[in-house]
């Protein structure tokens, strides 16, 4: 798998187009790196990495910011503001019959309902933004609160945000694959030495039979994503023989590829983005000085808090959830019958047309839940192992090596598409 891997890498550098593609997604990851490190002014630092350290949901925040949160730099929300709009569309259009029209408009319709999830991410952010602020005032990390501050504050956030946004967007329309997923990939890998650093630091005191069994876990984990990833249902379509000209066509026999996890790591970067929001809500609304509601909102974020049993059933229903929703926005049974239809292919024992489409859904409901029963048991085997082991700060690992895993296959699968997408227009060109 290595060996072919780096094969199809020389291979793509030798392409200027696809060597172009690489280096400019590198440029903007990057670039990105850069932005994680510059600081936002009037906030202490020093204290915010000690409680991040000391708190694990903030930590596993930090992750899905792209590592920007623990360093608060000027894109320390990173992309949740960005994933809950895109979530928040994707249920829209399911609800109104004007978007789900629009929708199906093609490049047209894809770009305005783009355009509505940017407009719909700045009043997400602001929210967050001043969540976070009331944040880090009650933990006495911000100790100066003016009103010029405030808006200063909640204005840097909200165009780091944009911005991060931005490089994510010119990744997927310039760059190799999916710009969200690529950034959130290089926040993760940013991160690794510095969580491996905190392991290290604790050595003396952790049981290395319990690194050991994480250790083996984790290369449990790595081959179950990619066998999962690779693993296909091959439905079988024939073309009927058809005579034109005195010459027969048709008459072969080819098979339609169905991933089990067709939606790919999109279900966990949605699922996480909405189960920490009871957390940071709680977290927020318990400053306020009504006791009742203080109560409240204390007990629903402690309820979930990343490791309770309250927070990984709804993390794990959650991605089960997204994992079928995402399939059914990418896979469209009814037009793939259809173009099976119109290029003469049947599937043997199935009529063409509404019955084909009710036989894919039928194998696509199926096969779906096992990746997403598979999804959903990787999301929340970082608690699993965390009560297993005691490792606090290697207890993302599972979420963290299944994004990395997921991203690199699907970077790769992109690379080779091109390589080989090249390769015909040379032969078509030389024939």
């Amino acid at each position: 798998m290595v060996e072919r891997i780096l094969n199809e890498l020389k291979t793509a550098f030798k392409i200027p187009e696809l060597r172009n593609k690489i280096l400019f997604t590198a440029l903007i990851l990057v670039v990105f790196r850069f932005a994680s490190h510059i600081p936002v002014s009037g906030v202490d630092v020093t204290s915010l990495r000690q409680l991040f350290a000391s708190n694990q949901f903030l930590g596993l925040l930090d992750i899905f910011s792209g590592g920007t949160l623990a360093n608060f730099s000027v894109m320390a929300l990173g992309l949740n503001p960005y994933i809950n709009a895109s979530i928040i569309m994707q249920l829209l259009t399911m609800v109104f019959p004007q978007l789900e029209a629009l929708q199906k408009e093609g490049e047209y319709g894809r770009e305005k309902i783009n355009q509505y999830t940017r407009y719909l991410t700045i009043p997400l952010a602001v929210f967050q933004a001043v969540g976070m602020f009331a944040l880090l005032r009650s933990q006495n990390i911000i100790s100066q609160v003016m009103p010029l501050q405030v808006v200063a504050f909640v204005t840097t956030m909200v165009a780091g945000t944009l911005f991060l946004m931005w490089l994510g967007e010119l990744i997927t329309e310039k760059g190799l694959g999916n710009g969200i997923s690529l950034i959130i990939f290089a926040g993760i890998v940013g991160r690794l030495p510095v969580t491996f650093g905190q392991t290290a630091a604790t050595v003396e005191t952790t049981n290395v039979l319990n690194l050991l069994i994480f250790a083996a876990l984790a290369l449990g984990v790595i081959a179950a994503v990619i066998f999962i990833d690779e693993a296909v249902r091959k439905v079988r379509i024939e073309y009927a023989r058809r005579i034109s000209g005195g010459k027969m066509y048709g008459g072969q026999t080819t098979f339609l590829p169905l991933k089990i996890n067709q939606a790919g790591v999109i279900p966990i970067i949605f699922a996480v983005s909405l189960v920490l929001l009871p957390s940071m809500l709680g977290r927020f609304v318990a400053q306020v000085p009504n006791q009742t509601v203080s109560s409240v909102a204390t007990a629903l974020a402690t309820a979930f808090n990343p490791g309770s049993l309250f927070y990984n059933l709804a993390y794990f229903i959650l991605v089960v959830g997204f994992t079928y929703f995402y399939t059914a926005v990418i896979f469209n049974p009814t037009k793939i019958a259809e173009e099976i239809k119109k290029h003469g292919g049947f599937i043997p024992g199935i009529r063409p047309g509404s019955p084909t489409a009710n036989f894919l859904s039928y194998i696509l409901t199926r096969i779906t839940l096992a990746g997403a029963l598979f999804l959903g048991l990787i999301a929340i085997l970082p608690s699993i192992v965390q009560g297993i082991t005691g490792l606090t700060t290697l207890a993302i690992g599972g979420t963290g090596i299944l994004i990395v895993v997921s991203v690199v296959l699907e970077t790769f699968k992109v690379i080779e598409n091109m390589v080989q997408m090249r390769g015909y227009e040379k032969f078509l060109e030389r024939y």
